[in-house]
């Protein structure tokens, strides 16, 4: 009878012992994981930081934010004389309330632009000299009123062209003031806030041919002194790239310039990349199987194996999103098409590749 009882008692403590080990790996979040590493962060909207929930799990997995799209030029400013500050400075508001770092995004962009900003009153394009007042004033306005509250921003966005066989995107902001343009931005930038951290940010930075044209332009940058302090690897990657050999030769290559290298916008996809949207395709849809969780699984354990080897120049790793519940993806490129990007699944519960992230034994 007493070898029974002392049987259960063992049992009991054993189950006790395991019960706290689960709490406590629970009680734990992204940022926790990786306090010696480099900060969390997710992209949010003013309405993610409303809903309870969602709000709940921000403050549990991430320690910075950055504004999905509330500081882009177009909602943050969309006439001359007319600035739209409410979501914005709800989301930082929010930041400094509960101890989160913000990441400004972006100041300079060829999207998401007001129609004002290229135009004069005689719906003409403006000059080169009026363009970049019109640039200067609003970087100025922007950056000192988050002064000090802003640690650093993504000051130009997706420069480069997207055909291989040319260097910068024939954008108006180039069309009007050819390259110079991006050294102004940063220039304004430093001017407003000394201490903020200024990118340069690009998407698709780990293909060959676009690291060397993005690097070309960050070496330019450099070697005129203009105050670029990082590099934006934007990270929206698939189950199918960047390969291993390409990611680690990007972060070598950009950090070899005495630049900080941050992953600003990940989300793995279960489909290849695309550039365009279309429409979607007689009989397809969206499709979450074992077999792409899998892979989805396996890229993010590969590549956050990557960060971590790298962790003495990557000074941050943002999602672009919460969870699954609602992306950016579900509308690009193809719309109605539902995407399974993130780490958190669409009740905000930890997928599979959560665990992964966070088994550094991998």
């Amino acid at each position: 009878m007493l070898k029974k009882q002392l049987c259960f008692l063992l049992i009991l403590q054993l189950c006790s012992v395991i019960q706290l080990k689960a709490q406590s790996k629970s009680a734990q979040g992204l940022k926790d994981y990786y306090k010696n590493y480099f900060p969390i962060g997710v992209a949010v909207s003013a309405h993610d930081i409303k809903d309870t929930a969602e709000a709940n799990l921000i403050l549990h997995e991430f320690n910075s934010l950055t504004p999905e799209n509330a500081m882009k030029m177009g909602p943050i400013h969309p006439e001359e004389n007319r600035y739209y500050w409410k979501d914005a400075d709800a989301i930082v508001a929010f930041a400094q309330t509960n101890g989160l770092r913000v990441r400004g995004h972006n100041l300079c962009w060829h999207e998401q632009t007001p129609p004002w900003l290229f135009k004069g009153t005689d719906g003409k394009l403006v000059t080169k000299d009026v363009l970049l007042k019109r640039l200067k004033d609003h970087i100025t306005t922007v950056v000192n009123r988050y002064k000090g509250k802003i640690y650093a921003w993504d000051v130009v966005n997706e420069a480069i062209d997207d055909d291989s066989t040319k260097f910068l995107r024939n954008s108006l902001w180039y069309q009007i003031c050819g390259e110079d343009f991006i050294a102004k931005a940063f220039e304004y930038a430093h001017e407003a806030d000394p201490k903020a951290v200024l990118f340069y940010n690009d998407y698709n930075t780990e293909r060959t041919e676009k690291r060397e044209r993005v690097y070309r332009l960050l070496k330019k940058l450099v070697d005129a002194g203009v105050p670029i302090n990082g590099v934006g690897i934007q990270a929206h990657w698939s189950i199918d790239e960047p390969s291993q050999q390409d990611l680690i030769a990007t972060i070598k290559k950009f950090s070899s310039l005495g630049l900080k290298v941050q992953v600003t916008e990940l989300d793995i996809s279960i489909y290849p990349w695309e550039k365009n949207k279309r429409a979607l395709r007689p009989g397809e849809k969206d499709a979450y199987t074992p077999e792409l969780e899998k892979k989805q699984d396996e890229r993010y354990a590969e590549v956050f194996k990557i960060f971590r080897e790298y962790k003495n120049v990557i000074s941050g790793v943002t999602f672009w999103n919460i969870s699954d519940k609602r992306t950016w993806l579900d509308d690009y490129p193809v719309a109605g098409r539902k995407n399974y990007p993130l780490l958190f699944d669409q009740q905000l519960q930890r997928k599979k590749a959560y665990w992964s992230v966070v088994d550094f034994k991998q």
